[in-house]
């Protein structure tokens, strides 16, 4: 476990990180098949990778966040 104190925005950079992470791999499976010549994936799974801008966005929202009240702290 560790010592650091939770500061506004820490969870929803974190859930944004794994949403990032989730629509990558996503992308990446979804685009393999179009460069390798295999059949393309159904619709979802192209659903499942803007999952990606989402999670850059919730995580860019956290660190926004956690500025603002660093801001405030200091003032």
């Amino acid at each position: 476990m560790t010592t650091e104190t939770q500061h506004p925005g820490d969870a929803l950079v974190r859930v944004g990180a794994i949403l990032f992470v989730i629509g990558a791999v996503a992308t990446i499976v979804t685009v393999a098949p179009l460069f390798l010549g295999l059949t393309p994936l159904p619709s979802a799974a192209y659903f499942v990778s803007m999952v990606m801008p989402v999670g850059f966005g919730v995580a860019l929202v956290g660190l926004l966040r956690a500025a603002r009240a660093q801001r405030r702290s200091a003032a």
